[in-house]
């Protein structure tokens, strides 16, 4: 008897370290539904899911696919499930592994923007929210100053830090551009003598001249071509305008709703594609493209959107869910979801296949360390703005600082620095002070 108890707990054991697509849905779904706090804490418990309960990495190959992960665009959690997937069940893997760990807060978040509106008609909680934007500044420059003691440690990337930061709070620069320009300072810096330089100008100077070139001659074409067409007859000129009219009418709605989606996905792709570092580092790319530029939310909604992606479970990047279902509901959502993780688990699919390669190209680790200083300005400037909109009183104030000196203290987990950020503004409204 006790001997089949062994041969049947063997088995059992064999069973679970086999890594199946249905185990790793289900696997990375539970992750995805109780991963509150994010960065670490949620990489500790993929860790002990993987590694611990049901052996399918060792620690070394976990750490592989965390080194990995940090060196990709964004979030470190995601990029290693992908991984992780990756290398168990292949692309197919990944793809479950991904889908099961943002479906919770995807359709968390989904619930959030719905009811948003009507639970901001309250006052009570216009003061929990009031409450979660000051430990949101808070927690972004608690993270803007960590990742400052480690990254900034040359005299030419503090200047480019203070340079970011700068530029993005003063002079309402573009921030995508200050990444871009930050990570081709760092390969100058790195990688690149003058000369190399002066002949990309050069070739860009080139391709520009074709491009007017080429579209000199469609001009030309389009012009002898207008002036060969014969004059129609006024009577099927008519008729073709009244059909052209009709099918107007009824594609219009059609072609705005698709052209929205698509600029939404666009930025987000965008976003998705060039920031390192993690999510908290897309929080200024995120705000300049929905907030600045294309207005969809304003400061305060921005600020309370990211506030509910740190207090629900999964990376902080499902914001993105919320400001899609803003700007073209459950298919916006959706959209927008997809749309700032698929670059990344392209990259992380990509790269995993050359891990060794990848992580040892000086060209990557070039654009990583221009990137990084400016990163770290580009967040003092986003709590800053967040600030503004988000922090009106001497008591969202004082939260903000109390919250920096718990998270730089004592480091816990910042989803209850959050939440009880918001319980304790709550508490100041029911006792009448403000």
């Amino acid at each position: 008897m006790r001997r089949r108890v062994r041969i049947a707990r063997r088995q059992i054991e064999r069973i679970s370290r086999t890594a199946t697509l249905g185990g790793l849905f289900l696997s990375f779904l539970k992750i995805g539904l109780v991963g509150f706090g994010g960065g670490v804490a949620v990489l500790a418990q993929i860790r002990a899911v993987t590694v611990r309960k049901r052996r399918w990495l060792t620690d070394s190959e976990f750490a592989e696919a965390l080194a990995l992960a940090q060196s990709l665009p964004g979030t470190s959690a995601g990029n290693s499930v992908t991984y992780i997937g990756l290398r168990l069940r292949g692309w197919r893997g990944a793809a479950v592994a991904m889908a099961g760990f943002i479906l919770p807060s995807m359709l968390i978040m989904i619930g959030l923007a719905i009811v948003y509106k009507h639970i901001r008609a309250f006052p009570d909680t216009q003061r929990f929210f009031h409450g979660l934007n000051g430990a949101v500044v808070a927690l972004i420059l608690v993270t803007a100053w960590r990742m400052g003691k480690s990254i900034l440690t040359q005299r030419w990337q503090w200047w480019l830090a203070v340079l970011s930061f700068l530029t993005v709070a003063l002079f309402d620069a573009t921030v995508l551009e200050v990444v871009l320009v930050a990570g081709l300072i760092g390969i100058y810096i790195d990688s690149f003598a003058e000369t190399q330089l002066r002949r990309l100008r050069n070739l860009r100077t080139i391709a520009a001249r074709r491009r007017t070139r080429v579209r000199a001659r469609l001009a030309k074409r389009r012009r002898s071509r207008k002036k060969e067409q014969p004059i129609a007859d006024e009577d099927r000129e008519e008729s073709l305008t009244l059909r052209s009219i009709g099918i107007l009418a009824v594609a219009m709605p059609l072609a705005a709703k698709f052209a929205l989606l698509f600029t939404l996905s666009a930025i987000f792709l965008r976003i998705g594609s060039v920031t390192f570092g993690g999510g908290l580092v897309m929080v200024p790319l995120i705000e300049s493209e929905v907030v600045n530029n294309h207005h969809w939310l304003t400061h305060q909604e921005f600020a309370d959107a990211f506030a509910l992606g740190q207090i629900t479970p999964g990376p902080v990047l499902i914001t993105a869910t919320f400001v899609g279902y803003r700007v073209a509901g459950t298919l916006g959502a959706l959209v927008a979801t997809i749309s700032i993780f698929l670059p990344a688990f392209l990259m992380t699919i990509a790269a995993g296949s050359s891990l060794r390669r990848f992580r040892d190209n000086k060209l990557v680790q070039a654009l990583l360390r221009g990137i990084a200083p400016a990163v770290v300005g580009l967040l003092v400037a986003a709590g800053l703005s967040i600030g503004r909109a988000g922090i009106h009183t001497w008591i969202g104030l004082s939260i903000m600082l109390v919250a920096i000196f718990i998270l730089v203290r004592f480091r816990p987990n910042a989803f209850w620095v959050i939440l009880g950020a918001g319980v304790i503004r709550l508490l100041f409204g029911a006792v009448g002070l403000g």
